[in-house]
């Protein structure tokens, strides 16, 4: 019998919402369950950042995973924002293989806009979401240590070395660290490494069991721009050699094997532009976006 045949019809519908809610949530309860106490590091990235509702959902949803007792520890980017203060400021810039060129103007720009305006405003709107943030970059208590990338992308750099006890003191007191990847080398000159890259290197070093990169994409697509659900390292050298990703997809391809190959139990690109598509990835047996897997 349907909980709600015997009330009048204009208030079945919110009775029938109370019910479907309180199913949603006992089907999650063994996912919940699975996750408990684990470390997740979220990279959230892309145009949904310039969303301030998507923003505040994805904040919601991260202290969900807060309060049913994961550890999760955000790492942001914000490439279209760094594009968009760079066109204010008249500074030209170029991309290779899909990471952005930085000479020392570059990567000053993007300090001001990663490490200030960017991880301040996520940091309130968890906060505002009822959880505890603290905002920090890879600068912070050595991190992350830099390294250039190589030749002809100037202060374009990569993880060198990692440093997490800071990150681990605040997941231990409850606290949500949200970390801009803008890092220093070991003189302390500035790098603009890679949200992706950073985000990876970090959830191999906290042995993380899930390292999700949410874009602005639904996934990886095949050359028919269908969503492809589940891959090894295998597949995805494959994708990468025959040339199907391309571009910002092909760093958040080699972040992914990387990550598998370093200990992390899985990595998922999903879309960012879909609320909640975090919770569903986690929480539920459909799951969003491409699982990539050792």
């Amino acid at each position: 019998m349907n909980p709600s045949d015997d009330i009048p019809f204009q208030d079945r519908r919110k009775v029938d919402s109370g019910w479907n809610s309180a199913f949603t949530l006992s089907r999650a309860l063994p996912f919940i369950q699975r996750h408990a106490g684990a470390t997740i590091v979220v990279k959230f990235g892309g145009h949904a950042m310039g969303t301030p509702e998507l923003t505040a959902e994805f904040a919601k949803d991260i202290v969900l995973l807060r309060q049913v007792g994961l550890r999760p520890v955000v790492v942001h980017g914000g490439g279209p924002q760094i594009g968009s203060m760079l066109s204010r400021l008249d500074i030209k810039t170029e991309f290779k293989d899909g990471l952005r060129v930085s000479d020392m103007e570059t990567v000053g720009v993007a300090e001001m806009v990663l490490s200030g305006a960017i991880n301040k405003s996520l940091v309130s709107a968890i906060n505002c979401a009822g959880g505890r943030a603290v905002g920090l970059s890879g600068r912070d208590a050595r991190l992350i240590t830099a390294a250039p990338k190589g030749e002809g992308l100037g202060f374009t750099g990569i993880p060198a070395a990692t440093d997490v006890r800071v990150l681990n003191t605040l997941a231990d007191a409850g606290f949500i660290p949200v970390v801009s990847p803008i890092s220093a080398d070991e003189t302390g000159d500035g790098f603009n490494i890679n949200a992706d890259t950073a985000a990876g290197c970090l959830a191999a070093a906290l042995t993380a069991t899930r390292l999700i990169l949410m874009t602005d994409v639904a996934g990886v697509l095949d050359t028919d721009k269908h969503l492809l659900t589940d891959l090894s390292r295998a597949d995805v050298q494959g994708l990468i050699d025959d040339g199907t990703a391309q571009g910002g997809m092909i760093p958040k391809l080699q972040t992914a094997m990387d990550a598998v190959g370093d200990g992390v139990e899985a990595v998922v690109i999903l879309d960012g532009r879909r609320a909640h598509g975090l919770l569903v990835e986690l929480f539920t047996d459909d799951g969003a976006g491409t699982l990539i897997h050792a």
